[in-house]
């Protein structure tokens, strides 16, 4: 598979032209990152999306069908009824969420991959506690498509240009240094003063330029905005004295797939001109985000050892990052092995960081500088200033609404936010009066509110969600919108079937039960309950007083508000 001549713009115009009555897939956040990294030769040896025989090879093998290494699959996942559409040799275009065709792509494939299969050997694993797992078998659409790709217009980034560079770029700006080394240094969280330490010493230790890399595209794991990042970033630097790294953002939408992408990343380093790379440890592994702990998937020096492995044939060497602690008596970080029988350590993860800036405890002086510290907290408030979203979920008539009413008014009552109640009722009249209750308008109903409760969230109010939404998928999807813009408590309210049909005023249970309505929760659809809920409360012989009160402690509790 090959580009069309680029700089041709002859054939940039006749692309332009002939689009007009072309099949149209809008592209999703992921699938606009990997054709960006594809236009721009970053996933060199790529040059469009696998085809069928190139993905069952990759998968396999880690190599394309011609023998190039390639750990992992760059495909365009798409929709069953769009992907039947489609005839081998087709052309499709390709569009951004702001309906601008960036790429047309011929189609060579179209097949409905084994996602069990693939996740089995890309992330070894097929459970979804794994988040690249769950968003591959939960988050992508049935059918892959694979084919060539034909530029018609670049992605448009709005943020931080100065930062971000093709590898062609990059090539020519460090050739001028005359083949100066280049140390790659992937990240997708803020550095600290541990960070310098490793970086700094590279840098003289090589006499080496550094190329700090951040990962600002796609990611299937909830982590810090990229402009609060980017900012932290920024004062990073200024903390070097003699020289200052190059920063460069890279569109790249990453998988957490480990050693293999731990492998992946080191040819993407080797296609901007990186001669030597650095790897963590636990590099490219899933972290526990929130308060639900998550397995630990890959053992610590996988993802080194793989890369290692395959270091000669990529082109560039592997450096080990090493074990940085904090020497208490000397009062500063060190290499693990340079510290004596008798000395004290101290460790202070990112995890413990964001933790501490959670529940506004207090952050080691010794862990960041004084800059980037202040730029999180302003990012990364306290939980009793962050905004945050109660989703109330149960069957009719359990008294979701009555409770999530009677705290709206406890929170009012409180002070210092604004608080809006998102009803079911309230939002199928306002927002989705044109819905039926399948289970595909369902969802979207939820997805509507969820979206609407994010934005709330993320500008420090709070959002009180009170739909029935009884599907498991759809709830987990809502989540993981709303935690990546502040805090979200699920509340189950858990009254039984019998007791939410023995309060029905109107007889909807009845009529349900005599076939008078159809797809009605609990009785002719299924309702999944939630498996790990922040609360589950039955409301059977409680006061609606006394329901909302728990719920204002268990706040109280998880540090949301303060009394």
């Amino acid at each position: 598979m090959h580009y069309m001549n680029r700089n041709s713009l002859n054939q940039i115009e006749t692309c332009r032209s002939s689009i007009k009555n072309l099949p149209t897939w809008d592209l999703t956040a992921r699938q606009l990152c990997d054709l960006e990294m594809l236009m721009t030769d970053a996933f060199a040896p790529l040059q469009g999306f696998l085809t069928q025989e190139d993905y069952e090879s990759v998968i396999k093998t880690m190599r394309l069908s011609s023998g190039e290494l390639c750990p992992i699959p760059i495909t365009l996942d798409v929709s069953a009824i769009f992907a039947k559409t489609l005839k081998i040799g087709q052309k499709i275009a390709l569009q951004d969420d702001e309906n601008i065709i960036i790429a047309m792509m011929t189609i060579e494939s179209v097949w409905q991959p084994d996602k069990q299969q693939e996740a089995q050997a890309i992330f070894t694993t097929q459970d979804t506690r794994h988040p690249g797992v769950d968003y591959l078998l939960h988050g992508t659409e049935s059918y892959y498509l694979g084919g060539q790709v034909e530029k018609v217009n670049d992605p448009i980034h709005y943020d931080f240009q100065q930062y971000r560079f093709t590898p062609r770029a990059l090539k020519k700006q460090f050739k001028k240094k005359g083949g100066t080394p280049l140390i790659g240094y992937h990240n997708e969280t803020v550095l600290h003063r541990a960070e310098h330490l490793v970086t700094s010493r590279l840098v003289v230790e090589l006499e080496a330029n550094l190329l700090i890399q951040a990962v600002v595209g796609f990611s299937p794991s909830n982590t810090l905005d990229h402009f609060s990042r980017v900012r932290c970033y920024e004062h990073f630097l200024a903390e070097y004295t003699e020289q200052t790294p190059l920063l460069s953002l890279i569109n790249l939408s990453t998988r957490m797939a480990g050693p293999r992408e731990a492998l992946w990343h080191a040819i993407i380093r080797k296609n901007y001109g990186c001669t030597h790379f650095i790897i963590n440890t636990g590099h490219s592994s899933p972290f526990q985000n929130g308060n639900t702990p998550i397995p630990e998937f890959y053992p610590p020096l996988a993802a080194l050892t793989l890369a290692q492995q395959y270091a000669e044939e990529i082109g560039i060497t592997i450096i080990a990052e090493g074990q940085i602690v904090y020497n208490q008596e000397r009062e500063k970080y060190q290499l693990i092995k340079e510290i004596k029988t008798g000395e004290t350590t101290l460790g202070f993860s990112e995890s413990d960081f964001f933790r501490h800036l959670q529940y506004d405890l207090p952050i080691p002086r010794w862990f960041t500088y004084p800059t980037i510290l202040a730029e999180m907290r302003q990012a990364y408030p306290p939980r009793h200033q962050q905004g945050f979203t109660l989703f109330f979920t149960g069957l009719s008539g359990s008294g979701k609404s009555t409770v999530a009413n009677q705290v709206r008014i406890k929170l009012l009552e409180l002070g210092g936010r604004s608080v809006t109640l998102l009803d079911g009722d309230i939002v199928r009249k306002n927002l989705s009066s044109e819905l039926t209750f399948s289970k595909k308008h369902r969802d979207l109903n939820i997805r509507r509110i969820g979206f609407v409760a994010s934005e709330i969230t993320k500008h420090k109010g709070i959002a009180i969600c009170a739909p029935i939404a009884p599907y498991l998928s759809i709830r987990k999807e809502v989540r993981d919108m709303i935690q990546a813009v502040g805090g979200y408590i699920e509340i189950h309210i858990a009254t039984p079937l019998e007791e939410c049909e023995r309060r029905d005023r109107k007889g909807l249970y009845a009529k349900a039960r005599a076939g008078l309505i159809q797809h009605f929760t609990g009785i002719s659809d299924p309702y999944e309950e939630p498996i790990n809920p922040e609360m589950r409360l039955d409301t059977t012989g409680k006061s609606v007083n006394d329901c909302a009160q728990l719920i204002i402690r268990k706040l109280e509790e998880l540090k949301f508000i303060k009394i």
